[in-house]
This record gives structure tokens, sequence and C-alpha cells, in this order.
């Protein structure tokens, strides 16, 4: 790392500890508006930069040095393990993960295999390692959760509604547990090799799993995730926790044994903290907000931060993640203000 200071503010924010200044990352900040990212994808497809760990390495940190973030978020997608497993997954632009070969029953779920970390996805390891050298903030890598893999593989992409798969869940509850646990086993297998490799913290996607009623997740889905955040809590790094309109689920997600929940912008961290969520939280600006002007967007970012400096345990983020529209000196000047702000307000040092 050059001799140079390494800034763990979001480490210790993670961890409910005292920080300088809140600290920020924003969910997909990795590529999507940045001029340069998009020069790449001109040529390579996400799988294809991936793959290649030395151009992946630098469209993770890019974001870091670009505005000053204090977290990178490795550069990949939830899809990137599932073909390992037998899932013919590909990125189609406009669309996004297209499933070839849908889930459709108990046959489908026993023919998919298991992952192994390092025959399957190498890439993934060795870009993770180049970073830990580049880095002077803290490498978040994630997974996606059960629930959200599922409903890719059963509804064969995107879905509006997830009828396909609640109707599995539901009409084929054995397959359905089946389905949940080998997902759960590759989620763990994977999420452990990119820790041994140096991901210093662990970001869950269960980026659709709103969909359900509170009910149907703790008999359906709470008993993997418990598995899985059981399995990662060994290792002693954050992991943190992230849905869609899943604040209904808030209350299940704390009894995980994990760090933090990612807040979505349909509630304030005063209500979450109402709701006994004792976790550190992270969030929560609507991103949509970043096309408007700087004034309205620092009227709409004093409250946030305002709230979740009350007490330790706050990491500023987006609702949901940066689009390509957002303009990058937008993201830079927001990073700069929540820094500047938090640090006078707790007096505290950048």
């Amino acid at each position: 790392m050059g001799g140079k200071t390494f800034n763990d503010n979001f480490l210790r924010a993670a961890w409910g500890e005292a920080v300088d200044h809140v600290p920020v990352w924003y969910m997909r900040q990795a590529g999507r508006s940045q001029p340069e990212y998009r020069k790449i994808k001109e040529k390579y497809s996400l799988f294809e930069i991936t793959k290649q760990p030395e151009l992946c390495a630098y469209v993770t940190k890019l974001p870091v040095d670009q505005y000053n973030n204090d977290a990178a978020i490795l550069y990949k997608d939830i899809m990137t393990p599932l073909s390992a497993i037998g899932v013919e997954v590909e990125i189609q632009s406009g669309i996004g993960p297209v499933i070839n070969n849908p889930i459709r029953k108990a046959e489908d779920v026993e023919r998919l295999g298991s992952i192994d970390p390092a025959r399957d996805i190498p890439f993934v390891i060795d870009t993770i390692k180049i970073l830990r050298e580049q880095l002077t903030v803290p490498l978040i890598s994630f997974a996606g959760a059960p629930f959200t893999l599922a409903s890719y593989m059963i509804e064969g992409g995107p879905s509006k509604n997830y009828h396909k798969t609640k109707a599995f869940m539901h009409a084929q509850p054995d397959a359905w547990d089946s389905l949940m646990n080998k997902l759960a086993d590759m989620t763990i297998s994977y999420v452990k090799a990119q820790i041994k490799a140096g991901a210093q913290a662990i970001q869950l996607f269960d980026s659709w799993v709103g969909a359900l009623h509170a009910q149907d997740y703790r008999k359906y889905v709470k008993p993997v995730m418990m598995r899985i955040c059981t399995e990662i809590a060994q290792k002693n790094i954050p992991l943190i926790m992230f849905g869609v309109g899943a604040n209904h689920l808030l209350r299940e997600w704390n009894d995980l044994p994990l760090q933090v929940i990612g807040l979505d912008w349909r509630i304030t961290i005063s209500e979450a903290r109402a709701l006994g969520i004792n976790k550190t939280l992270q969030g929560n600006l609507d991103p949509s907000l970043l096309l408007a002007p700087w004034e309205v967007i620092e009227q709409n970012v004093k409250p946030i931060l305002d709230a979740g400096i009350k007490e330790n345990g706050f990491i500023f983020n987006l609702g949901h993640g940066v689009f390509p529209d957002v303009n990058p000196e937008t993201l830079k000047r927001l990073t700069a203000f929540v820094h500047e702000y938090t640090a006078k307000a707790q007096g505290g040092s950048q």
C-alpha cells in the first residue's frame, strides 16, 4: 500500500465503534456512470471484465480514487458463481441476467452441482489479492442470497412479481428447501474463498426478498440465512444484509448474526432504530435525488446524517445502486460533504 495510511473508518463503523467521520461508499459505485468504465464496456462485457483480474481491479478501484470513498466494493455480479453449479446464465443488455435452463421441478434442483472456488472462480480470488495490495481502504466483496438467486433461476430472469418463485416455494416445499440449501452451500464456499483471498467485509444482496411476507420469510428463507450468517460470522469480518422494499423484514435480519443492515430509502434511520434495530445501519439516500440540484441533495442528506450520528454504527450509502445517468462529480461532492459535515458534527478530523 505504498506506506500510505490505511483508512479504517468503514470497518470501525461496521463494528459500531467511534469514527473520525461517517464513512461513505455507494452500491454500484464501480462503473455505471464513469466515462472510463463506459469506454471499457465498449470492448468487454461484465463477465469478460471480471475474468481479467488487473482490469477488474482497476474498475473496482476507480471510484475510490475519484470520489475518495471509504471502501471499495469488488466489481462483479451476483450471478458470477452460478455457472459453476450448472446454471446457464448470461447478462443481456437492457434486460439483466437471463437463465437459459430455469428451475421448474425437483429434478432441475437435483442436477445442480457444487462450487470449487479455486477451480471455478480463480479470477475473483486473484482480483481480491491484487486489490489488497493496491487499496488504502477496506475491500467489500459480496454474494447474492439464496432467495434472490433462486428467483432468477426459477423466473428465468428479472421479475416484477415473482409469481413463479413463490408458487414453486409453496407448491414444491421439499424441492424449494433443497434449492435453498444447495445455494446456501455454494454461498458459504464462495464467500469463504473471498475472505481467504483478502475481502475485509461481505455484503449479502437479498435484493428481491422483500416480495415475501414476513411469515413466509421466517419459514422458507430465514433458516438458510441463519446458517450462512453463522458460518461467515466465524471469520470475524463485518457482514452486511441488504434488500429492496424489505423494511418489513428488518426485525428478522436483526436476529441474524451479522453486523450491518442496509436500508433502502423507504424508511428513515430514526424509524429503523424505533423498531429496535440495534445493528450498524447503512444508507439510505434515494438515488434518484442524485439528479437533483445540489441544494436539494444537501437538504435531503443532512437529516440522514443527523439521525445516523446520534450513536455509533452508521455508514452512509444510497438506498439502492448508482445508475448510469448520475454525474460522477455529484458523487465526489457528496462524499466530501458527508466527510466534512460529520467530522465537524462529531468533533473529529479527517
